[in-house]
């Protein structure tokens, strides 16, 4: 039995074929259809566990030479940084430090630090509220509260900024009110920041005398000049 491919058939073809054909070869064409779909997509999976892999293998590779230089520039900078504290009798308890060169290449090691907070954090924002809501309303006490409410705001994670608490201390001096100075102190009392992680970055001045960041991950750094993005990815067009 010969099997035909009806998707290769013009719309007047089809139509004659079914006309000639019996059920069985009808049946036949399909499952020829169904069998060369299975097959494609058995080819598709195949070349997507040979290829992958491929890829990891480079990645860890890069991931581990990143780790590699930056354990050496670490132990590099932390030598420079001993050399200036004795030369110059500077202490080192910054979070970051900065080294530049005569050409303009500057390299800024050192750690950052998230915001964190106490479970006790909430009792010192619910006893400022209470303060609050005791005011009077007029034009100037509604101020504020405003204010307050929005040194009072917490981010998208739910956590305060530091920073915002450092002006609730201004105002807790300014106001002079025992109630709201303990609800400040809580809140102080609660900030437990976070080291998040140890970082470097790097900068060079070109010749213009403009200073330019080297990109140290693969999502900053750039594809090589003339790459054709749509040759890699199909974008989305946006409307207009």
């Amino acid at each position: 039995m010969t099997t035909i491919d009806i998707n290769t058939l013009t719309p007047e073809e089809k139509k004659a074929l079914l006309q000639q054909l019996s059920p069985e070869d009808l049946k036949a064409s399909l499952a020829a259809k169904e069998n060369e779909t299975a097959e494609n997509r058995k080819a598709y999976k195949e070349s997507v566990n040979e290829t992958i892999p491929k890829f990891f293998d480079q990645l860890f590779d890069l991931s581990t030479g990143l780790s590699e230089l930056k354990l050496m520039i670490f132990q590099g900078l932390k030598i420079l940084l001993d050399m200036k504290s004795d030369v110059y009798n500077v202490k080192q308890g910054q979070q970051s430090h900065t080294f530049t060169d005569d050409a303009g290449n500057s390299l800024i090691f050192g750690y950052r630090v998230i915001d964190g907070w106490d479970d006790t954090v909430n009792a010192g924002i619910d006893k400022i509220k209470e303060v609050i809501d005791s005011f009077s309303k007029d034009e100037n006490t509604a101020k504020l509260v405003s204010t307050i409410n929005k040194l009072l705001k917490k981010d998208a994670k739910g956590n305060l900024k530091s920073s915002r608490v450092l002006e609730l201390r201004q105002l807790a001096g300014e106001f002079n009110e025992e109630k709201f100075t303990d609800a400040v102190n809580i809140i102080q009392d609660a900030y437990k920041p976070v080291r998040s992680a140890f970082f470097i970055e790097a900068y060079y001045t070109d010749a213009q005398g403009k200073k330019h960041g080297i990109p140290l991950s693969l999502t900053g750094v750039d594809f090589p000049e003339g790459t054709v993005l749509e040759d890699l990815f199909p974008i989305e067009k946006t409307e207009e």
